[in-house]
Formats: C-alpha cells, sequence, structure tokens
C-alpha cells in the first residue's frame, strides 16, 4: 500500500513496484471510479468529500482477502483509520514524502482534475492538506521514502525488497 499526498508518485511507482514482483496493481481512485461510472471529480460534487470517503473504505474493505498487490489510494485514504485497519496485519504500508510544491509541479496540468486543489494557489491549498495529512501518514505507515531526490529505479526496487521478491524470469514479461 502506498501512501502520500497526491503527486507523490502513488500510482507511477506502484504500476512499477507491481510489474516487478508480477502482482496486479490497484489505483483505488479509478476502482472507485469504474465501480460508479463517475470521475473523482464528479463523485465530490455530486457526493461531497463525505459520500466520496463512503466509497473509499467500501473499495478498501472489498481489498481484503484479495491476492497480494500493489495498491495506490487516493491521498486523503488516511483520512479514515478504518482503511489501514481493515488492511492489518497482512499490508506494509509505505510513505512516499514529497513536498507540496513538487508535488503540484508532478502534476502539471492534471492538478485541474483534483477538486481538493482547485483554486488560484494549489501549493498553498496543499500544504494546508499535508498539514493534516502528514501526521496520519507517518501513524499509517510502516515506512517512509523521501521521493523528491530519490531515483524512480532505485525508489521501485527498495519497495519490492520490503514485500517480496520478484518472481523468477521465464523470458516473458512479468503480467500488468
Amino acid at each position: 500500500m502506498l501512501v502520500g499526498l497526491p503527486g507523490a508518485g502513488k500510482s507511477v511507482v506502484g504500476r512499477r513496484v507491481a510489474r516487478l514482483l508480477g502482482r496486479p496493481f490497484v489505483d483505488l481512485d479509478r476502482a472507485i471510479e469504474e465501480a460508479a461510472g463517475r470521475t473523482v471529480a464528479a463523485l465530490f460534487t455530486e457526493e461531497g468529500e463525505a459520500g466520496f470517503r463512503a466509497r473509499e473504505r467500501a473499495a478498501t474493505a472489498a481489498l481484503v482477502g484479495a491476492p497480494l498487490s500493489v495498491i495506490a489510494p487516493g491521498g486523503g485514504w488516511v483520512l479514515d483509520p478504518a482503511n489501514p485497519a481493515a488492511l492489518r496485519p497482512r499490508a506494509v504500508i509505505a510513505w512516499l514524502r514529497v513536498s507540496p510544491a513538487t508535488a503540484i509541479a508532478r502534476m502539471g496540468q492534471g492538478v485541474a482534475r483534483r477538486p481538493l486543489l482547485a483554486g488560484e494557489d494549489p501549493v498553498e491549498r496543499l500544504t494546508a492538506i499535508a498539514a493534516r495529512r502528514e501526521p496520519l501518514y507517518a501513524a499509517a505507515a510502516d515506512v517512509a521514502f523521501e521521493t523528491e531526490d530519490l531515483p524512480l529505479p532505485h525508489l521501485v526496487r527498495r519497495l519490492a525488497a520490503l514485500v517480496g521478491e520478484p518472481p523468477p524470469r521465464t523470458g516473458r514479461p512479468a503480467p500488468r
């Protein structure tokens, strides 16, 4: 389970770790969107944050007993203590730490699709969000990685090493 602010790299890193380990990758926000038939932004507009968080809690509960996977939830997943608790003790939770300014830069134009970052100064908004969430990330995480200057391949290898060895090479690419 990869947690962190929006723009921390949870989806990018998660896909690569999953590929290396030969495990499924679950982008929890995408799974929620597929089940609802609407985007996260639309769910926030129609149901509010509380409605979205209820869907997030249900999607997390559905992961209990699922095959071992690499999972990237949305940045606010830790706001509900039931989420990490539902996956314990089986999950290894890794916090991908990033500054709000770097996270916004990584998102580029994608920041416009983030309902909680809408407004004139997304760095300021994400800084306020980080102040609330970082203690929750720290409490939930088994391990934390500073992602500002850590090369992506190195981060992927370190995360994969936390949870198991990749499958033996068969000459075929690992499933995606």
